[in-house]
Parts: C-alpha cells; structure tokens; sequence
C-alpha cells in the first residue's frame, strides 16, 4: 500500500518534535542525555531533509509551479539547519555553545515544519493528489533506507554543497 508523502513527512515532524522536547526537558547538567538526544536528532534530521531534498522537492516543484518560492525557502531553510547540524555533530555537549546552537536548531526547525503543515502542505495536498502522493511517499520511503545518517556521509556532504551552489 502507497505511503502519502505528506503523512510521511508529518510522521518525520512528530519524531522529531519529540526528540525537541526530550532535550528540552533534560536538566541543565543532562549533558550525556542530550548529547545523546542531540546524536538522534541530527540522524533524523539528516534524514530528513535529504528525503525532502532529493525526492518531495523536486517532485512537487515540476508538478506544481505555483508552489516554486515555497520550495526554494524551503531549501534555503534546509540549508541552516544543515549548517547548524554540521557544527553540533562536531561539538561536545560539554561545549558552552551546544545547548543555544541546539537552541537555535530547533525553533528554525519547528519554523519551517509549521510553514510546511499549515501553508505548504495544504496546496500540495490539494494540488497533487492522492495517488501522485503515494507514489512520492514510497520513493521517500525507500530513499530512507540509503539515506545519510551522518551529515560528514558524502551523499549529506553533497547536498549541502549543492545548496551552497544552487
């Protein structure tokens, strides 16, 4: 049975939101506890953004031109969190700027997630329909299984350069 791109995606917001408020929560002298926390967010969100990147992306963006601004703030947004991953996946969380730096990561995270579910989701929903999302979804859905864990793997290394250079 297909897997809708968009309740993949939101399934991936869920985790991730999740995996926000466990840091979150962990006391200030938590530092193995978000540490490890921190590890799995950057795995998800490695993931992620590369399933967005390389598949849902450039798919709705073909199908759907009115959605192109959408899709290039997308990207760039992608890209900041890329960056801020890099750096947190270089650090210690015994690091003075480990807890703002995740800080930061998660509200522009939380930003766009709540762009895409409350504005960008609807018109693609709307736009692409049922059957297209479904097979936008089982692509993500084996794209994930090779997708990059680590943002030093080379295909996340890639894709961060080719942000840099679109």
């Amino acid at each position: 049975m297909a897997k809708d791109a968009i309740v993949l995606l939101k399934e991936d917001h869920k985790v991730m939101r999740k995996l926000f408020k466990q840091f979150q929560a962990a006391g200030e002298d938590a530092k193995a506890t978000k540490d490890r926390v921190a590890k799995q967010i950057i795995e998800e969100l490695t993931v992620h953004t590369y399933i967005e990147n390389e598949c849902m992306y450039p798919e709705v963006r073909a199908l759907l031109p009115e959605v192109e601004d959408d899709v290039l703030e997308s990207y760039e947004e992608h890209h900041v969190a890329d960056l801020l991953v890099f750096e947190l996946f270089t650090m210690d969380a015994e690091d003075e700027r480990f807890v703002p730096k995740m800080t930061v990561l998660i509200e522009n995270v939380e930003h766009h997630m709540g762009e895409e579910e409350d504005e960008w989701f609807p018109k693609v929903r709307e736009g692409v329909g049922r059957k297209k999302l479904g097979e936008i979804g089982d692509r993500m859905v084996e794209m994930k299984k090779s997708a990059p864990r680590s943002p030093l793997a080379p295909k996340a290394m890639k894709k961060a350069f080719d942000a840099v250079n679109a």
